[in-house]
């Protein structure tokens, strides 16, 4: 007999006495040389108040406002609104990840889950066939928490969840299920930024490591670039950061340099300076902490209908990103991605700087 979400939630909510002493303590690696460390949600759920977050955030697709975008669509009676998606939950992958940031892979990967469907959909998406065509397969909450175990008994240092934001019920959900059974890695919120600060007020005391791109610092670029143009991404995406921020605080490294806690922040170095990259240092250092990690990219790549577009259709070049990182070191940021620095010095050289 196939459970519904409710009625496996009743049954792990009745079995959690048994469960919940591995909540935070059972297998995978935790951080090393961090006394008496447990991720964030295994307090709120020792505590009882997991469960409460579910029904809140649930409640919110009834006339979805899950984003910014607040559709008002009934997402539970499976209405869709843009993103594509009803009350359902879409997973396109779920492996251990060696391509993220070194404090999120150390040696045995981030557990990296990829959501079917964006609230964003840029023009230049790189992962379009899962975040524009949802590409992937419906599962409960049960599995994803499956997922979540699965990534952990491989030995993985985290468990990112990529483009999160329409599907953040489910999530909460699927923690709480896991922590049940043993799950105590870090939460890892994987998001492009266009979240709502109700959102991520939400996860206060769920998600242990933020990961938002900053992706433009001008609302035209935002709405030009972006399918269904959001003219308001810059004012929303630095909201949801700032309130990041207060909750996670800036990045937190074990002795293996490995992360555990904190906010790590992406932005993409895009042709002809459309991002907006000077402005975004200087926001960092002026609202954040010149201590914020920072991955400033290199690897824009002219994708899906990019091509259509005349200021984005070319790769950028050294000069551009040689630029980047001159002006964040020149902002006074101290905490810049290993690899981004390695790129730069070889940019330098190709620039004949």
């Amino acid at each position: 007999m196939k459970f519904s979400r409710r009625e496996f939630m009743k049954t792990a909510g009745f079995a959690g006495t048994f469960f919940l002493s591995g909540c935070g303590r059972a297998g995978g690696p935790s951080p090393a040389g961090v006394p008496n460390w447990s991720p964030a949600y295994a307090k709120l759920e020792a505590e009882g108040k997991l469960d409460e977050r579910i029904e809140q955030a649930f409640a919110r697709l009834e006339k979805c406002d899950i984003c910014p975008r607040e559709c008002g669509v009934n997402r539970r009676r499976g209405e869709k609104g843009f993103c594509n998606l009803d009350d359902r939950l879409k997973v396109h992958s779920h492996s251990p990840h060696f391509g993220e940031e070194l404090p999120l892979v150390g040696r045995r990967g981030s557990g990296t889950i990829f959501f079917s469907y964006c609230n964003l959909r840029c023009v230049f998406c790189q992962n379009y066939p899962i975040a524009h065509e949802g590409r992937g397969r419906y599962v409960e909450d049960s599995d994803l928490a499956r997922m979540m175990l699965d990534l952990q008994n491989r030995g993985c240092h985290n468990i990112n969840v990529v483009t999160p934001t329409h599907i953040l019920p489910h999530i909460i959900s699927a923690i709480s299920i896991a922590c049940k059974q043993g799950l105590k890695l870090p939460i890892c919120y994987n998001t492009g930024g266009y979240d709502s600060l109700d959102n991520i007020k939400l996860l206060d005391g769920i998600v242990d490591i933020y990961l938002p791109d900053l992706k433009f610092m001008d609302g035209e670029k935002a709405e030009k670039y972006a399918v269904q143009g959001v003219r308001d991404y810059p004012r929303r995406a630095q909201a949801a950061i700032k309130e990041m921020h207060r909750q996670a605080g800036d990045l937190e490294t074990d002795s293996r340099d490995i992360a555990y806690k904190g906010v790590m922040l992406r932005h993409l170095v895009m042709p002809n300076r459309v991002a907006g990259t000077r402005e975004f240092v200087r926001w960092v250092a002026d609202n954040l902490s010149t201590k914020t990690y920072v991955n400033i990219m290199s690897q824009y790549r002219v994708e899906h209908r990019a091509f259509e577009y005349e200021q984005i259709s070319r790769a950028i070049t050294s000069e551009e990103f040689v630029e980047a990182i001159d002006w964040a070191r020149e902002a006074g940021l101290e905490n810049l991605d290993r690899r981004s620095m390695q790129q730069y010095h070889i940019h330098r050289r190709r620039a004949g700087g």
